[in-house]
């Protein structure tokens, strides 16, 4: 059997415009991807040590696979982007990470603006900024739900949750604008700046 997968804890301080009530509830509903994930891997190694495979487990199997990604990547987002408020510090101004934002866009202002656009764009989903070393760019883009729309083999480097349950505790879905303000705001900004290190090195 394979290895199941852990429920991360994370030490989050108090963040100004996200309320401890809506981190609470998230910590549960990350948890909640890894427990479903587990499941589903589980069940397919039962289903698939069965010799004589019918096409009806046969269909099981393949939707079980479907729904592998989804609960995987809800998972994996999730640890990233709370790892994101656990020691929130500024964006370093002499560091790699603002000169290739500053190099490409023009300011950090202007980097911003098109990831809080990113952010507002409508439906359920995550605003994502990722690096491509091949192309020495970043590129800020929406990923459906938390698993259509991932940009192969680049990575990420800042996430933001954008669904409703990231905010609608403390914010209308006509304000979430101000959620992403202050989610920039809480992040630690040099952890960021190491995981663009790193994808610069891969």
């Amino acid at each position: 059997m394979s290895k199941p997968y852990p429920v991360r804890e994370f030490s989050l301080p108090t963040v100004n415009g996200i309320s401890s009530k809506t981190f609470e509830v998230h910590l549960k509903l990350y948890g909640g991807y890894v427990k479903t994930f587990n499941t589903i891997i589980e069940h397919i190694e039962k289903i698939s040590s069965d010799d004589s495979l019918t096409p009806d487990s046969q269909i099981i199997i393949g939707e079980l696979h479907r729904r592998k990604g989804f609960e995987f990547d809800g998972i994996r987002n999730h640890e990233l982007f709370f790892e994101q408020f656990e020691k929130p510090s500024s964006l370093p101004e002499s560091e790699s990470l603002t000169t290739a934002i500053s190099s490409q866009y023009g300011s950090i202002e202007a980097w911003k603006n098109e990831l809080s656009q990113v952010a507002l764009t409508r439906g359920v989903g995550w605003a994502i900024v990722y690096f491509d070393p091949q192309h020495n760019s970043l590129i800020t883009t929406w990923v459906d739900e938390q698993h259509q729309g991932h940009l192969t083999g680049l990575t990420p480097l800042l996430l933001i949750d954008m669904w409703e349950h990231s905010y609608l505790f403390d914010y209308a879905p006509a304000d979430k604008k101000d959620y992403v303000t202050a989610c920039l705001e809480a992040f630690d900004w040099r952890l960021i700046e190491e995981r663009f290190q790193h994808a610069q090195n891969r």
